[in-house]
């Protein structure tokens, strides 16, 4: 099939940016919904679920996540999933659990729900070198492999806690094969359309999210193949997307402000060539080198990415700094619309 840039722009936007639906059912149509603990100015999961759940406040997923069918864990990234995405990571690569595994399996068993500080009582508060060579408490170290391994779950948060509970084990739903094949299309249209070199470098990212399922480097040809997979040549650039993505055509019209990890911005190969922009999250980069602000996030006008705001909320009053690559300034819908958009957010930053 033959496709302009446009055209793909259109469809990473009609698929991507649906008619807000309820917490639930946006999560469930997403199919992961990446988080961030950043709050400048909400975590990265409020900011992506704004645009998608209807009157949508910060924080109303952890307020409502324990009355929801939802799971905390890794796809390619960690964040909040459904049921339906949970069920195909696991089970993990099965191991023998250690005695102090044990042991803390045993200690959550007695409660409904455990803070890691409530396993420090039974444990200690010891410490050991983390991934990042850094220091962590063993506690919070040895709840997250049994989390990682299918043992615990996230019941819910308290003041960005994790708050554990045991899980039901899960025996394999389907074949490893089967798994994959869902896990890869599930990928695909949360960040299709798509290059098939990205989509393939993040199926990699299963070696840590369901290394069961790690080895298998062909899924991607294999389901272009079988025509599960779509695909168009644009710039010498194969991209790829669910056959099953059903596209509206309609003009968007609304300015938005994305998150940095949007899954319209989260492959930045994808953002640079969409819209001849290098976009970089700078909220790690010292603040000398920065270009764009600490938290800039991409706005989004029509079809375009048009420029960048920073926003602050300082003493209630909201302050949005925006920036441009692209001239707005004859545009006289723009400035409406832009208004409308910090309205928006005005009224996400304000509990219910």
């Amino acid at each position: 099939m033959e496709s302009t840039l446009k055209d793909l722009r259109q469809h990473a936007i009609s698929v991507s940016l649906f008619k807000p639906a309820s917490l639930s059912q946006a999560v469930e149509r997403l199919g992961f919904v990446q988080a961030d603990p950043i709050r400048s100015p909400a975590r990265a999961q409020d900011l992506i679920l704004r645009h998608r759940v209807e009157d949508y406040r910060a924080g109303n997923l952890e307020q409502h996540y324990p009355a929801l069918d939802l799971e905390e864990d890794f796809l390619y990234a960690y964040g909040f999933m459904p049921q339906s995405t949970w069920r195909l990571l696991h089970p993990r690569r099965e191991r023998e659990l250690s005695l102090d595994e044990q042991r803390v399996l045993a200690i959550v068993a007695n409660y409904k729900r455990i803070h890691p500080r409530e396993l420090e009582a039974y444990l200690g508060a010891g410490r050991e070198r983390n991934d990042w060579g850094g220091f962590s408490k063993a506690t919070t170290r040895t709840l997250q492999s049994l989390h990682y391994h299918g043992f615990l779950r996230v019941a819910e948060r308290q003041s960005g806690i994790r708050l554990y509970e045991l899980a039901a084990r899960q025996h394999e739903p389907v074949t490893p094969d089967e798994r994959l094949r869902q896990l890869v299309l599930l990928i695909a249209s949360i960040l299709g359309p798509l290059s098939d070199r990205s989509l393939r470098a993040v199926v990699q990212h299963l070696a840590h999210a369901a290394p069961t399922l790690e080895g298998r480097r062909s899924i991607v040809a294999q389901l272009i193949e079988t025509n599960e997979l779509a695909y168009t040549v644009v710039d010498h650039v194969r991209y790829v997307w669910p056959a099953s993505d059903r596209i509206d055509t309609s003009q968007n019209e609304t300015v938005r402000f994305l998150a940095p990890f949007d899954p319209l911005v989260w492959d930045r190969k994808r953002f640079e060539h969409f819209w001849n922009w290098s976009y970089r999250f700078e909220a790690y980069t010292p603040a000398a080198k920065r270009q764009l602000g600490y938290y800039a996030m991409p706005m989004l006008w029509r079809d375009d990415i048009i420029g960048w705001v920073t926003i602050s909320n300082q003493k209630g009053n909201l302050i949005v700094e925006p920036g441009f690559k692209k001239d707005v300034s004859t545009d006289l819908n723009f400035d409406c619309e832009f208004e409308a958009e910090v309205e928006r957010f005005r009224l996400f930053l304000q509990k219910q």
